[in-house]
């Protein structure tokens, strides 16, 4: 029977089991989960925060990070500036990048989440108000959801994946992790 993991990866680590050729001081995978057999379903950036979905099968592995199968990925994020229509408008029509047009999100202006602290914290300004969105996107490109919200004048602070597909952080907390059913998704 194949095991999926649920990990809440914190800000800073690498979605990696190793640290790399150069051996780089960054945290990995192996500092908070120590399985054999599993692997990464998909990948979240150092400097974002959330779900990461690891499991020791290769076809559940592939069904769930290729973007063939439109998995939908939910994330909370933290943008700075005040999301306008036409910027709500625009992420979910489709935003030129420069590795072409994305496929439709869906977003909404949201209450501010109550998250755990990020460690460093996000930075504070004063004369810049932030708002939080929920985005979904059903592609994953490299770093496209700050690609996004970049390219429509709010640039992100915090970025944390909340779901994929049926899966969810629920309580689940930072550096945490759990075993799942491998039937949902």
């Amino acid at each position: 029977m194949s095991r999926l993991i649920l990990f809440n990866k914190p800000y800073g680590v690498l979605s990696q089991f190793t640290k790399g050729t150069h051996g780089s001081p960054r945290a990995t995978l192996s500092g908070f989960i120590d399985l054999p057999g599993v692997y990464p379903a998909g990948r979240l950036d150092q400097d974002s925060e959330g779900l990461l979905l690891l499991t020791d099968d290769g076809r559940l592995q592939a069904r769930i990070a290729d973007p063939r199968f439109k998995l939908a990925k939910t994330y909370l994020v933290q943008v700075e500036g005040e999301p306008t229509e036409a910027a709500l408008a625009a992420l979910r029509g489709g935003v030129v990048l420069k590795d072409g047009v994305t496929r439709p999100a869906e977003v909404a202006v949201i209450d501010p989440p109550a998250l755990w602290p990020r460690d460093p914290p996000v930075r504070f300004r004063k004369t810049v108000p932030d708002s939080w969105l929920r985005l979904t996107i059903r592609e994953g490109r490299n770093r496209q959801v700050r690609r996004m919200t970049a390219t429509v004048g709010l640039p992100t602070l915090r970025l944390v994946r909340w779901a994929v597909g049926d899966w969810t952080l629920g309580d689940l907390e930072p550096g945490a992790w759990c075993d799942a059913p491998a039937a949902r998704g």
